[in-house]
């Protein structure tokens, strides 16, 4: 199965909490650290679970950046 890679900025302080989220949410997503310093990760979304995915970013972005580059 591929996969859908997305990346984000997030608020780097929050990155450990949003790998638990999607570990938490299983066969969802798993997120991938790029660089700690500035925040940048990278989601691989399972493409029957992108919708699950959205909402769940879209719920997360409520309390702090998540941005897609």
């Amino acid at each position: 199965m591929k996969t859908i890679h997305k990346e984000y900025l997030v608020d780097k302080t929050r990155i450990g909490f949003i790998r638990f989220i999607f570990e938490g949410h299983e066969g969802v997503a798993i997120a991938t650290t790029l660089d700690p310093k500035t925040g940048h990760i990278r989601l691989a979304i399972a493409p029957d679970r992108l919708e699950s995915a959205q909402m769940i970013i879209e719920d997360l972005k409520k309390d702090f950046m998540f941005n897609e580059v």
